[in-house]
């Protein structure tokens, strides 16, 4: 490649996906490799394979902070609060989420444990008034018991510090030529609600010295590998960020992967003409589903990890445990089970001949003819005779085939996917006979057919490269940064100056985090939204706003969309409590060409189909697939990243973009 190109990394759970894409250039250069240990390693495996010297940006999505906050891990914490807010992360918001259960689950520890919970004297008001002064003294006796417990970032969070930081900014003077990182919520989240600014904190700290160390020694290791280009991270907001910056905000990579892939959705259909869809991404570990209407990703605000809550801008993904590794199991009442318990990549599934010996979905593709003997999957070949024998114990547990039950096993597994599909769409007011399903990764494809029309959906779209689609994504994404303050507003009774004040500075402050990027304000998009709440209600909406709007503009939108998402809206009165904005620059030349044209395959093979058995399927390459004429299903379609499967009463169409449309015949 002759052109500067974009290279977008995948590193997820299964596998490490790289696409090398030049602008205006021919079809991307694509790496497979299995996931490794050592994400750095794999990466500079995959650059060395397409060959990095005319690299102009690289985009990494990373499942580093992910993994730190499922599992506990990251750096030790300490928490400094106001004096009698110790216990704020234990007593959290004693909501039930299991009112009727009798096996309730065991609570999550607390992000920072009592022992590192320290307090000072100090209070600040909700409007920003200080009503007892920060005793200094008290902060500077900390030092010492923070080296003595080896802590390693410490988390601030005092009292109302979103509206005032003045005492957090202190404590972090006094607190930092004894500890490496110190973090403010006023800084990380300046929002109210005690329990999730301080969790969001405590979480913001426990992974700000892993993030660095990890992104300083991928740097380093790009440099020594002579690759020039600068860092780049995916974001959960669906954009991407300049390494330096991701450091101070390490939450943003949350959910890096899963924002990938919707990002290259958008990018695809938005070429077909299509506004509403669902983004539906299956993988090796897990399926990520998401609502895209109007062209943009549904958003949120904040999200769980292990049931606790952590603030940040993420597209709005519901995710379910169900890849192609999930293991097929019993429980306790002799239910057939599918997951959230993956294979991964090593052992993998019984078929990838590496030790694996339980069932998983990948498996039952193989013993139903889907994926063939001949194939392979990043590079590791397929066993059928090993698929067969890891089922033969389920088939014969039920009294069955092993055909039937590895063809209920993806059932299962569509039930899984077919719930998440209706949480993002008919749970948030939204028909999805009026949305196309777009499905991706290294599975979604062999799924999309039948659950387009489990959902009731007019057609399923398989996009190019669909098996390595979320590194698409890094490479085509655009960069975007986010900044939220807490506000508090009365439509009736303040004017736009209430809340435009807030918004401007916001938007100042993402112009010059831009302009550190080197991007100058004039190439900068900027959005702005405030959260909207009838008075006394206890949730908000996020309602999109723009400059010039009176309170009367605002109070109709927020109305409006009260009565799209619960189906009702009052004359209550109408209060803000956020305002939000983000910074959006539409920078990136790269595009996806769709591949080579190739003939059509003469061959077929037989593929067991759920309520219909047995049948002779043709085989089809993508390319091979004549374009704008539909090929009638019972079909597969195939090429080298993925498989798509048409069922029985469909009928498959390529278009001139290289896209796959699975319809009703």
């Amino acid at each position: 490649m002759t052109a500067p190109a974009a290279v977008g990394i995948d590193a997820g759970g299964t596998f490490t996906d790289l696409v090398m894409v030049a602008p205006g250039g021919g079809p991307p250069h694509v790496v497979k490799r299995p996931a490794s240990p050592d994400p750095s390693r794999a990466l500079m495996d995959g650059l060395r394979a397409v060959g990095h010297g005319g690299v102009a940006r690289l985009t990494y999505g990373t499942t580093v902070v992910t993994n730190a906050l499922v599992a506990g891990a990251g750096a030790r914490v300490a928490l400094v609060t106001t004096r009698g807010f110790r216990d704020v992360l234990e007593i959290g918001r004693q909501q039930r989420d299991h009112l009727y259960r009798l096996d309730v689950p065991g609570r999550a520890a607390p992000a920072v444990p009592r022992a590192l919970r320290f307090e000072v004297t100090e209070r600040i008001d909700h409007q920003g008034r200080v009503l007892v002064p920060l005793a200094e003294s008290e902060v500077r006796a900390l030092a010492d018991a923070l080296r003595g417990a080896e802590v390693e970032a410490v988390a601030v969070c005092f009292l109302h510090a979103y509206a005032n930081p003045v005492h957090e900014r202190r404590a972090a003077a006094l607190l930092g030529p004894h500890v490496r990182h110190v973090c403010l919520s006023s800084a990380v989240n300046p929002e109210f609600r005690e329990y999730e600014r301080s969790h969001t904190t405590c979480a913001h700290a426990r992974v700000r010295p892993l993030v660095a160390r990890h992104l300083g020694d991928l740097e380093a290791g790009l440099r020594a590998g002579g690759v020039r280009a600068p860092l780049e991270l995916m974001q959960s907001n669906g954009g991407v960020a300049s390494a330096r910056q991701v450091v101070d905000r390490p939450l943003a990579l949350y959910m890096s992967g899963p924002a990938a892939g919707v990002a290259a959705a958008r990018a695809v259909i938005a070429g077909a003409g299509i506004r509403d869809a669902v983004a539906l991404d299956m993988g090796g570990t897990s399926t990520d589903v998401c609502l895209i209407r109007d062209g943009l990703a549904e958003s949120v605000t904040e999200r769980r990890v292990l049931g606790q809550p952590v603030r940040l801008r993420s597209v709005a993904v519901e995710s379910i445990g169900a890849g192609g590794g999930s293991i097929a199991w019993v429980d306790r009442a002799g239910a057939l089970k599918v997951g959230p318990e993956s294979a991964g990549a090593e052992p993998g599934p019984a078929c990838y001949g590496r030790g694996g010996e339980r069932a998983t979905v990948t498996d039952a593709y193989v013993v139903l003819g889907v994926l063939s003997e001949a194939g392979a999957i990043g590079g590791v070949r397929l066993d059928p005779d090993l698929a067969r024998r890891a089922i033969e114990p389920l088939a014969a547990r039920f009294g069955m085939g092993v055909p039937e039950a590895a063809a209920g096993i993806v059932e299962i597994a569509n039930a899984a996917m077919l719930r998440a599909i209706r949480t993002v769409s008919l749970e948030r007011g939204v028909d999805p006979r009026a949305l196309t399903l777009v499905a991706y990764g290294g599975a979604g494809p062999i799924h999309a057919g039948r659950l387009a029309a489990l959902a009731g959906m007019p057609r399923a779209l398989v996009p190019a490269y669909a098996g390595v689609f979320s590194a698409c994504g890094c490479a085509l994404a655009d960069r975007r940064y986010d900044a939220v303050q807490s506000a508090r507003v009365r439509l009736a009774d303040d004017g736009p100056e209430a809340w435009e004040g807030p918004l401007r500075e916001l938007e100042a402050d993402l112009l010059a985090r831009c302009l550190d990027d080197g991007v100058p304000p004039g190439r900068v998009v900027l959005q702005r939204s405030i959260d909207l709440r009838y008075v006394g209600q206890n949730y908000e909406l996020e309602v999109p706003v723009a400059p010039g709007l009176d309170g009367a503009a605002v109070r109709a939108r927020f109305l409006a969309l009260h009565r799209l998402r619960y189906q009702y809206a009052t004359d209550e009165p109408v209060e803000g409590v956020a305002v939000r904005a983000a910074a959006m620059v539409p920078e990136r030349e790269a595009r996806l060409v769709a591949p080579a044209a190739g003939a059509a395959a003469a061959r077929s093979r037989p593929v067991f189909f759920y309520g219909t058995g047995w049948v002779e399927a043709p085989v089809h390459s993508r390319m091979g697939v004549p374009c704008g004429r539909a090929c009638p299903g019972p079909a597969i379609v195939e090429d080298p990243w993925c498989t798509a499967l048409v069922y029985p009463g469909q009928s498959a169409r390529r278009d001139a973009a290289g896209l796959l449309w699975i319809e009703p015949s």
